[in-house]
Parts: structure tokens; sequence; C-alpha cells
């Protein structure tokens, strides 16, 4: 266990800030699978409407750092690809 101040408070600022990256992933997963789920459905408009919040979700990950930003850029172009591919 930390025994000085800055290591107890730092430990206190990790447990928030794991949290909230925690929560940002999470979403981006989440949007993700709806998004390729609307894919396999064969359904254009409502792969666009998943894609858009799923990129909108991975930006903001990206943005906070939770992502890195070329791992949020990869995945949103695979999923663009997918949505494009849509006849």
């Amino acid at each position: 266990m930390a025994n000085s101040k800055s290591a107890l408070k730092r430990v206190r600022q990790t447990k928030v800030s794991t949290a909230r990256n925690r929560n940002l992933k999470s979403s981006v997963k989440d949007t993700r699978k709806d998004a390729l789920t609307a894919v396999e459905a064969g359904d254009k408009a409502a792969a666009q409407t998943a894609y858009n919040a799923f990129a909108s979700a991975a930006d903001k990950a990206a943005k906070s750092g939770a992502l890195h930003k070329n791992t949020a850029s990869r995945i949103k172009g695979r999923i663009a690809a997918k949505v494009n591919g849509i006849s």
C-alpha cells in the first residue's frame, strides 16, 4: 500500500481514470456490435445510423485517451468499409 500523501492521491486518481476509460471503451464496444449487427442484417439506413453512433463513441474515446487515435481510426475504417459494401 502507498505510504506518502502523493502516492495515495495517485491511487485515488487512478481509480477515477480507470473507471472513466472502462466506461468509454465499453460504449465503443457496444456501439460497434450494434453497427456490425445492422451490417449483417443488410439494412443500409440502420447500418449508417449505427455507424455514426459508433464513430462518435470511438472519436470521444480517442480524444480522451482511452483509445489510441490510430486504433479508433482503424476500427472506424473497417466498419465503414462494411457499411459501404451493403448494396
